[in-house]
């Protein structure tokens, strides 16, 4: 691929949204998240990765988006290796960020559409990301794994989430679920199941974007363990 397939423009923005967020990729970080998105807006016109089309949108929307949960999942995993599976990926959301921005994490996007994982499986090798990896399967038929966390990002509501995905995630282990506002009637429907309980909500602040965003952190209840 071409190295130069973004615009001074999108750099700007990019590492203004960086600073803001309080991270610091370097200059082939930077630039494999600008050429991931590239190559999102090429993909997207043959297979339909993502329904938002304006390259700029897709910059806010997607990328910063997901940036915005780095500087969360890096205080709770710390700083050494970790297992993440990013359910319901699609075209590789926010899995495919966070392999690229924590090269010590051992990130798999598991998606039930095959065109979304190849597209990630793709990008694990245009973008020099060992640590990114693509299974194309339904959650739930996937063998259980010892994951640290597992996530997820507008993929089902909290109580699906959680049958579904929950036995991929180690004891100790946590369940966290990208959302726009709080989910109060699913956060009730979650307690009302009580296999796994809220640990925190936590409000995110993404740059360029006016609307709510939060991560809901889950744990296994004692009983459960």
């Amino acid at each position: 691929m071409n190295a130069a397939v973004h615009d001074p423009a999108a750099e700007a923005r990019l590492a203004q949204a960086c600073e803001a967020l309080g991270l610091a990729p370097d200059a082939a970080q930077r630039e494999a998240l600008l050429r991931y998105v590239a190559q999102m807006q090429r993909w997207n016109r043959t297979y339909n990765l993502t329904a938002i089309r304006d390259p700029g949108q897709m910059l806010v929307q997607h990328l910063f988006d997901s940036l915005s949960i780095v500087g969360p999942l890096r205080a709770h995993l710390g700083d050494g290796p970790a297992r993440i599976f990013d359910v319901g990926s699609g075209g590789g959301l926010p899995g495919v960020v966070l392999a690229l921005m924590q090269p010590e994490w051992d990130v798999t996007c598991v998606d039930a559409v095959e065109k979304k994982t190849a597209f990630v499986r793709q990008m694990s090798g245009a973008l020099h990301a060992p640590n990114l990896h693509a299974l194309h399967a339904r959650i739930e038929q996937v063998e259980p794994a010892q994951c640290d966390v597992v996530i997820s990002r507008a993929f089902a509501s909290l109580q699906d989430f959680a049958a579904w995905s929950g036995r991929h995630v180690r004891n100790g282990g946590t369940l966290v679920a990208m959302k726009g506002k709080v989910p109060d009637d699913e956060l009730a429907a979650l307690a009302a199941q009580g296999e796994w309980k809220v640990e925190d909500i936590q409000t995110l602040n993404v740059p360029e974007l006016d609307a709510q965003r939060c991560l809901i952190w889950m744990r296994r209840s004692q009983g459960n363990q």
